[in-house]
């Protein structure tokens, strides 16, 4: 798993470890990239990625250094837990403030709680309960290990059924094999939005002929640092070049997520 971490990364390794240590670090590059915020994006994944439930207080921690500009992410794993709607509880008390649920990482579709993983919906009954939003993983992992045939978009439909005041955020809009469903299950439910993270920006519009069509839901990311994603200015400069409209743009790269995370007044 870490050789494909680093994979490309080796001339900026120092400042990458650096970054992990040392919030100002982080927030150093945002300012030169012209980026307010960030998600700091974690989850528990023991038995593929390594990732134990110590990544949630790593989140919680990191964030503190500035809470208003670096937005924590973390998880409650179905298989692992044995209290799930506790373990959510927990997460909200530490200020995780999204849920990230991994399917090809943590070997189940999102909907597995139709076919006996209970503590599954109790996380997302939980979350819903809290008004705390879910991000779901999308599409295809390159990671040892990983059960990229949990990445389907259509498996969301459910969860959005089931769960209809549940905020899902659909990461990575199912790069790069299902984005026609990724896009039907966003039209379809409108408790759905669109990351777009992890998807060249060049390409956005290849993938999304009709992204103007659901603009206000599409939330703009990078996935920076991950293997291909070198430079998040340079995403963004990408994503500006895109025929699209002024509102369009705004409303991808600032107020959508502003909705979702509203600024502290």
């Amino acid at each position: 798993m870490l050789e494909v971490l680093w994979r490309g990364q080796e001339a900026h390794r120092d400042f990458l470890v650096r970054l992990m240590d040392d919030p100002p670090t982080l927030l150093e590059a945002m300012d030169r990239a012209g980026v307010w915020r960030v998600g700091l994006v974690n989850y528990p994944s023991p038995d593929v990625m390594g990732f134990t439930d110590a990544t949630n207080t790593f989140a919680a921690n990191y964030a503190r250094a500035n809470p208003e500009r670096l937005l924590p992410y973390g998880g409650v794993h179905p298989r692992f837990t044995r209290d799930p709607a506790g373990d959510v509880d927990r997460l909200v008390d530490l200020g995780i403030r999204l849920v990230k649920i991994h399917p090809p990482h943590q070997v189940f579709p999102a909907n597995a709680y139709t076919d006996g993983l209970d503590a599954l919906g109790a996380i997302y009954r939980r979350c819903e309960e809290r008004g705390l939003p879910v991000m779901i993983h999308t599409g295809t992992s390159i990671f040892p290990g990983a059960r990229s045939k949990y990445g389907n978009p259509m498996e969301l439909d459910d969860v959005a059924i089931d769960f209809p005041a549940l905020r899902i955020v659909m990461a990575h809009g199912g790069r790069p094999l299902y984005m026609a469903e990724a896009f039907f299950v966003l039209r379809r439910h409108a408790n759905v939005w669109l990351d777009v993270s992890g998807i060249p920006p060049a390409r956005l519009l290849e993938y999304f002929p009709r992204l103007a069509e659901v603009g206000d839901r599409v939330l703009w990311g990078t996935d920076w640092p991950s293997p291909g994603v070198k430079d998040m200015r340079q995403n963004i400069d990408q994503f500006l070049a895109l025929p699209l409209g002024d509102a369009h743009q705004k409303a991808i790269l600032e107020t959508n997520a502003l909705a979702l995370f509203p600024a502290a007044r």
